[in-house]
């Protein structure tokens, strides 16, 4: 059935690595595996332009010696190894039941394999709910194709759709992010009148997002949609919270202004000295 903006609906998409995670799902492969390097291996890459942002991990598996005896099996092994953020299970609690008349279909979106963040997130988001970088192995178990890559504007598509499959207007679309990789979907719901979050204070990020909350509770993220979606103030906010078992300790509200300034080099200009 056709959904239409009267009925309250919302598309929440979220990054995994260090959005509801701790830890970058390659930085837990390559330690599992006792592979050194993975970060500047990763640096490296960023330097090249070779990739998109966030798809680094997907290349090294695909392209890097170190990473060729790598199978799906060590990857459904690292995400049960990738530690989630507190209450990442309630928040996908939240949104299925819905707030008040509203309702938010939950789904992540993520450069990391998909087979590491849906074997991270089981038994909290559905499979079909998560949409990461596709693998396609060989008969031997080797990697032998990435057959979508979900970084930079492939998260722009997958967002778009899951607008059209949900019948979600861009205006009530909802993105959660933490990096570089999350700059093109950002600025991609942000011309649409959707809402951006981001749980970085990386000024990349920083500057696009609408909002920015940090905290390592991963319900966190619902401040936000509590005031500038839902319209709810501070006093709702804290019951909704207490009303979970938990107290809204501290709570501040800052905004910082990142500033650097350079100081021209003047040139004193005098007057030529004449020798007679």
């Amino acid at each position: 059935m056709k959904r239409t903006s009267r009925t309250a609906d919302y598309l929440v998409a979220s990054d995994f690595d260090q959005t509801l995670s701790f830890n970058d799902s390659g930085f837990v492969l390559s330690e599992m595996l006792g592979i050194a390097g993975f970060e500047e291996k990763v640096r490296g890459l960023s330097k090249t332009h070779l990739v998109q942002q966030g798809a680094e991990l997907a290349y090294l598996l695909r392209h890097d010696p170190q990473f060729r005896g790598v199978r799906r099996e060590h990857l459904v092994a690292a995400g049960k190894r990738v530690r989630l953020k507190k209450n990442v299970e309630l928040l996908a609690e939240v949104f299925n039941e819905g707030l008040g008349n509203s309702r938010f279909s939950f789904y992540v979106i993520s450069a990391s394999p998909s087979d590491v963040v849906r074997s991270a997130l089981e038994g909290i988001v559905p499979a079909d709910h998560v949409f990461g970088t596709d693998l396609e192995f060989a008969a031997n178990g080797e990697i032998s194709a990435i057959t979508r890559a979900a970084a930079g504007y492939g998260k722009v598509a997958v967002l778009q759709e899951l607008e059209a499959r949900l019948y979600i207007s861009p205006d009530h679309t909802i993105y959660i992010g933490d990096g570089s990789s999350d700059q093109h979907v950002m600025q991609h719901v942000n011309s649409r009148d959707g809402h951006t979050i981001a749980v970085s204070e990386a000024k990349s990020i920083g500057r696009i997002a609408q909002r920015t909350v940090l905290s390592d509770n991963a319900l966190s993220v619902l401040v936000p949609i509590f005031e500038e979606v839902l319209c709810w103030d501070s006093s709702r906010i804290r019951e909704f919270f207490a009303s979970h078992g938990l107290a809204l300790q501290d709570w501040d509200k800052i905004r910082t202004d990142w500033l650097t300034f350079h100081e021209p080099a003047f040139t004193l200009l005098r007057e030529p000295l004449l020798v007679g």
